[in-house]
């Protein structure tokens, strides 16, 4: 996956289920890289069951964001 689409505004739902996480709305995030680093080292762990990003009109599912954010790390690890 390309990682430059963590520059674009992203929306991030959270909860224990993907209509939990409808339910509640959105996160509105400047960048998808700060939904994605907030979803994985700030979030609860059980939201992420049904974790959500939407970056424009695609839309990432918790395996998703958790390979992105391995993809940021090794990125700043560089």
């Amino acid at each position: 996956m390309n990682i430059q689409i963590l520059n674009a505004p992203g929306e991030l739902f959270l909860g224990s289920d993907s209509a939990t996480a409808f339910a509640q709305g959105p996160r509105q995030f400047r960048s998808a890289a700060n939904a994605v680093r907030f979803a994985i080292e700030q979030a609860a762990p059980v939201s992420l069951h049904g974790a959500m990003l939407r970056i424009g009109t695609l839309t990432l599912g918790p395996k998703q964001i958790k390979r992105l954010h391995r993809g940021l790390m090794a990125k700043t690890a560089n």
